[in-house]
């Protein structure tokens, strides 16, 4: 079918799953390019496939096609590639020892390179709160550069998940005073590492609730690393320690 109005009802309906508070009302939501789409369709999460009418793509999935104005009013970047997926939301829920809690990361990219490095490091389960960003904004699933398709991701209240493992797996907060050097860290066959907000870093009461905590030594003029920077690292290196 060729849509070809930005009033028609399907259209509409679609170009709301743009708002957080459609995409959780509906559980859908939008993606873009062929790469997402195919990291999508190979992880079950599409539904139905929008493609600019001059453009194909082999994928066995209902495709619809749409012009160029249609495009842009479905699209989030300034320079659409003509491919939009519509996805459906999976149910997930806790599963591994592996696993990785976080504490209102708040930046699309951050949160995005954060499910990248996860899914390369053998995180069997992410677990973040209401106050991290949007799982289904554009930006950060463009980030994970799909990735957030591989992911096992939950959502839930971090006190109450927190006194759930306690005691149970070994559990991980970052300290840059304190704290033990990742790299004389002993090998862990299970583990559950903690990291904070962008600018307040883990909540106190959380930290509180750590069993041993984690720095990265570098060099003195640097007073922090970029939390998605610094995740890759610490996972990297807990990674090696299994």
């Amino acid at each position: 079918m060729l849509y070809s109005s930005v009033n028609n009802p399907k259209i509409k309906e679609l170009a709301k799953l743009k708002t957080k508070k459609y995409r959780d009302k509906q559980n859908l939501f939008l993606i873009e390019g062929k790469h997402l789409v195919k990291e999508a369709y190979n992880s079950g999460y599409l539904k139905e496939l929008f493609i600019l009418e001059n453009q194909t793509l082999n994928i066995d999935i209902k495709t619809n096609y749409i012009t160029e104005n249609v495009l842009k009013t479905l699209s989030s970047v300034p320079s659409p590639v003509g491919i939009i997926g519509l996805c459906q939301k999976k149910e997930t829920k806790l599963k591994g020892d592996k696993l990785l809690i976080l504490d209102s990361i708040q930046d699309p990219g951050n949160l995005g390179t954060i499910i990248r490095s996860s899914v390369a490091f053998n995180i069997d389960t992410i677990i973040i709160n209401e106050k991290c960003a949007d799982l289904y904004s554009d930006k950060v699933i463009r980030a994970s550069q799909g990735m957030i398709f591989k992911a096992n991701i939950i959502k839930t209240n971090l006190p109450n998940f927190l006194k759930e493992i306690k005691g149970k797996i070994p559990l991980f907060g970052t300290k840059v005073d304190g704290g033990k050097d990742i790299n004389t860290l002993e090998k862990k066959s299970k583990f559950a590492i903690i990291m904070g907000n962008e600018g307040s870093g883990v909540d106190k009461k959380l930290l509180e609730m750590c069993d041993e905590y984690l720095y990265i030594p570098m060099n003195k003029n640097c007073e922090s690393l970029n939390v998605g920077v610094a995740t890759g690292i610490i996972l990297y290196e807990l990674n090696k320690k299994r």
